[in-house]
């Protein structure tokens, strides 16, 4: 079994839910327990990868995630892909120079740096500490007032780093790999941001936005019918470990590349609203090492 990454660009916001209320909003986006970091379940990409495949090839989408029902011995085997939660690696914040920075932090870039080591890909030079007020930025930013960084109404002294600068590229290489001048735009704006200061934003600059419910009948707004929705903002960028086994036996080189094929870049819906245009992401799948 081969791990290998993905990335997740979300084209529009993104609401995975939880479905528990929390606080002023009724429907917040999934987050992960322990550092209430926003996450996208795999759960939701499986069953969107899964029909995706399925609209190309019935018989990779079996093998790859299994039986729909089981009737039979034959029919009773694990599919082979496995898929883990995606994990926030970029978030956009609305910054006084440059529109918007691209915003991680030392505790992102740790476990991404562990997931590249699990898929066999070479790693990353970060700043593993940042003093209180602090950030730093990419040789070429855009994202500078008299050398603070401005983002939302917290001012931080920033300075450059080479190292950021070549993760960044990198990442943007990722996330779009057939497009020059968007690989350069988004390189320009990353930024490394405290523990607590990324910790605080993923908690105030995401999106909120209130939904309603029309009468039919009426035309005016349903009773009861207001609710308070979150999402992950358009540009979020997020990645996440997957791998192939082989159950059956069967090898799974070609389903690798039919994989690749049905999924790789491909414009997926994930997460809930869609009939109001959230949930639009590209997904990306890495090389790897042995490819």
């Amino acid at each position: 079994m081969q791990p290998r990454l993905f990335y997740l660009h979300a084209l529009s916001p993104l609401h995975c839910g939880t479905g528990q209320p929390g606080g002023v909003v009724d429907l917040p986006i999934a987050r992960a327990r322990a550092s209430q970091l926003p996450i996208v379940p795999s759960s939701s990409l499986r069953g969107v990868l899964r029909q995706r495949v399925t609209d190309t090839d019935a018989e990779a989408a079996k093998t790859l995630f299994g039986p729909r029902s089981i009737r039979n011995d034959q029919d009773a085997f694990a599919g082979a892909l496995t898929i883990g939660d995606a994990h926030l690696l970029l978030l956009p914040v609305r910054c006084l120079a440059g529109v918007v920075s691209y915003v991680t932090s030392p505790f992102i870039l740790k476990m991404y740096a562990r997931d590249l080591a699990l898929a066999g890909e070479s790693g990353i030079e970060y700043s593993e500490e940042l003093a209180p007020g602090t950030a730093e930025v990419v040789d070429d930013t855009a994202s500078l007032v008299d050398q603070t960084l401005v983002l939302e109404d917290l001012d931080l002294k920033a300075s450059k780093n080479p190292a950021l600068s070549a993760l960044a590229k990198r990442v943007a290489r990722a996330v779009h790999p057939t497009d020059p001048a968007a690989q350069g735009d988004l390189a320009r704006r990353v930024a490394l941001v405290p523990d607590e200061i990324m910790s605080f934003l993923a908690e105030t600059a995401t999106e909120i936005r209130a939904r309603i419910a029309v009468d039919a009948e009426t035309g005016t707004v349903r009773q009861g019918a207001l609710w308070y929705e979150e999402n992950l903002p358009a540009e979020s960028v997020l990645w996440g470990i997957s791998a192939l086994s082989d159950p059956r036996g069967r090898g799974n080189a070609s389903l690798s590349a039919k994989l690749d094929r049905a999924v790789g870049g491909a414009l997926l819906q994930v997460g809930g609203s869609a009939g109001v245009g959230r949930g639009l992401v590209r997904l990306r799948l890495s090389l790897g090492a042995t490819r």
